[in-house]
């Protein structure tokens, strides 16, 4: 009895120690596989828009603002328009006290026409032989003394009067009636508000890029966010702010006026500087740097190939790959600096590309 139970015993051992001996080997290739096949997150390699874009703000302004002055100097008698007014070219706008300036005007005039009747006279007289030449051309230059006498007077008397030379809005009025103005003072601002502008001031290092021609996308802060418009580059001033280094980009606003825009409203223009819209992109992250800088590829058996790459300008999160990668590889999307080619990777998620 005792035997048998010996060796029942020692059988049973036996296969205890034969099962513990088999586990390892049935487990070693799963954990082998599972500490080489790293999770990672790939990207598609594709182009995108690297497009460098600056926001530039400037208030808008009309074309062309005039400072219309008085030609000479009175008593303003009568005012005709208020500020914000459309005028017409040629529209009279105000009159000074030229009442003097009348006055002279008839007595030029009447001794015009006495110079006239002298002439005539002493004409028909020099035609019959009876004065010598001499009195007929001092009789005629008289006479165009008088004339310029009459020009004279009739300018001062139109100098009273002051005009819009332009269709156009009135902008500012510096006179009221019964004050005085002086010769050459200011007494409206117009305006043409049908072309409205902005300028902006452009470093020197970005004006490069700008075209003539090229659209801008504006918004207008007195206007709503949603109501943006289209600007045109419309000219480039030649020369740099002495002070400032700046050069100025002036933008036309068609149709602004329509739309509320007013001469003063701020309005901020997104200046595209440096053209780059269908570049090869990577995520910045994921190229290593170094002697040489490089990307790991994902190849079709999901092992790391060290691929080295020329790079160019960095955009936000984006950076240029210039050389040494096509649209569609495959890389990992993370800093490449704690991995080794010839890894094992398991793709745990894919971006860029289609996807």
């Amino acid at each position: 009895m005792n035997r048998f139970f010996c060796a029942a015993l020692a059988s049973f051992a036996g296969l205890m120690l034969s099962a513990c001996s088999s586990e390892p080997e049935s487990a070693a290739p799963s954990t082998e596989r599972e500490r080489s096949s790293l999770p990672v997150r790939a990207y598609e390699v594709s182009q995108r828009d690297l497009s460098r874009r600056i926001q530039l703000s400037s208030p808008v302004e009309a074309l062309r603002t005039i400072a219309l002055a008085a030609r000479t100097q009175g008593i303003v008698r009568e005012v005709f328009v208020e500020t914000g007014d459309r005028v017409e070219a040629g529209q009279l706008l105000a009159e000074l006290d030229v009442r003097e300036q009348r006055a002279e005007l008839a007595r030029a005039e009447a001794a015009l026409r006495e110079a006239e009747a002298n002439f005539e006279r002493l004409k028909r007289l020099r035609d019959s032989n009876y004065i010598d030449e001499a009195s007929f051309i001092t009789a005629r230059s008289t006479l165009d003394i008088a004339q310029s006498e009459v020009q004279l007077w009739q300018t001062r008397v139109d100098f009273g009067r002051i005009v819009s030379p332009i269709d156009g809005h009135v902008i500012g009025r510096m006179v009221e009636p019964g004050a005085s103005i002086g010769s050459l003072a200011t007494a409206f601002e117009l305006a043409n508000l049908n072309d409205l502008v902005v300028r902006i001031g452009v470093s020197e290092l970005d004006v490069g890029e700008i075209r003539v021609g090229t659209e801008v996308p504006i918004r207008v802060d007195a206007l709503s966010d949603t109501d943006t418009m289209t600007g045109t580059v419309r000219r480039i001033f030649p020369a740099a702010d002495g002070a400032s280094r700046l050069l100025t980009v002036e933008i036309s606003l068609p149709a602004a006026f329509e739309r509320g825009v007013r001469p003063g409203f701020l309005a901020r223009a997104d200046l595209l500087v440096d053209y780059k819209q269908n570049a090869l992109a990577v995520p910045a992250g994921s190229v290593g740097m170094g002697e040489q800088q490089y990307v790991m590829v994902i190849n079709e058996d999901s092992e790391l190939v060290r691929r080295a790459v020329t790079t160019g300008v960095i955009r936000g999160d984006w950076r240029e790959i210039l050389g040494g990668l096509e649209p569609g590889d495959r890389i990992v999307s993370s800093n490449p600096l704690d991995l080794a080619e010839g890894d094992l990777v398991r793709v745990v998620e894919t971006v860029g590309g289609g996807a």
